[in-house]
């Protein structure tokens, strides 16, 4: 395994210089104190707390129902954990979609309430208009196009997108007017290979690709899916580098186990001394 060196904080000038050097950015999610730390030790560009959090950790069907709240509250938790990856909140539904001056309140709440560098948002050349506003106000933006969770029902489900000539136009249009929109960068999701290397050839931002082949300047995953700890399903584009969940459960038996015959705590696993305090009770008591 390759030593990992300790390095200063992760900045937006960072990740564009990657881009112009051809070096990959990298980018998973937390959602907790823990993970976070792991992830921000590991030398990780990027750390997103992604409202697939309402899948992964709060046991929702799609990620439509997560909250701000919730949002903020698993972004400081996170926050805690990261000193130097750069630090993204996603955006929930309808926490930008209403109006520009709601999207600038709801963004800013992100940095002002728990700590994150930037935030990110679904949509392309109809959410541009917002993106800018949310910039003008200071806030740093990454896009995310293609198949956008949050609206998946209205884009026929959960599909690749872009695959005919007419949708691969519009993925362009929206690519470019994100990035003239001053987004930092751009999550391209479930599009074909080739659509996503032209993307981004011609954006100046760059990309980051989950589902969308080798061509990105950088690469996302749900890190609970990486590493196989949500088991109701795995995406077709994820690669899985571990499988813990069967590590977690087989340790679970084994604590089960050893707690029910009495092996478990053993003396290694217990405070000696005070026997001449327990005496003394037991005097008094009788």
């Amino acid at each position: 395994m390759k030593e990992k060196k300790a390095s200063k904080a992760v900045t937006l000038a960072d990740l564009q210089n990657k881009k112009a050097s051809g070096e990959k950015i990298t980018m998973l999610t937390a959602y907790d104190y823990s993970m976070a730390r792991v992830l921000d030790a590991s030398g990780l560009d990027i750390v997103l707390v992604g409202d697939s959090l309402g899948m992964v950790a709060l046991g929702y069907d799609s990620t439509v129902p997560v909250t701000m709240e919730e949002m903020i509250h698993h972004c400081s938790a996170v926050r805690r954990g990261v000193n130097r990856a750069l630090l993204i909140g996603d955006m929930p539904y309808l926490s930008y979609q209403v109006s520009k001056n709601e999207a600038v309140r709801n963004a800013g709440m992100f940095l002002k309430k728990a700590g994150c560098h930037g935030v990110k948002l679904e949509g392309g050349s109809d959410m541009a208009p917002t993106i800018e506003r949310i910039v003008k106000a200071g806030i740093s933006v990454m896009g995310h196009i293609g198949l956008t969770p949050q609206t998946a029902i209205a884009l026929g489900g959960y599909k690749v997108q872009g695959r005919d000539l007419e949708s691969a136009r519009k993925l362009l249009e929206d690519a470019k007017a994100v990035a003239d929109a001053g987004a930092f960068s751009l999550v391209l999701e479930c599009i074909p290979s080739a659509l996503a290397k032209i993307i981004t050839e011609i954006v100046p931002i760059p990309t980051i690709g989950i589902g969308a082949g080798p061509y990105c300047d950088g690469q996302v995953l749900v890190t609970n899916d990486m590493v196989g700890l949500f088991e109701k399903f795995t995406p077709s584009f994820v690669k899985r580098y571990a499988n813990l969940a069967p590590k977690i459960k087989e340790a679970l038996d084994d604590f089960i186990d050893e707690v029910t015959n009495g092996a478990f705590p053993g003396p290694e696993h217990s405070f000696g001394g005070g026997e001449e305090l327990l005496e003394e009770l037991k005097a008094k008591n009788k």
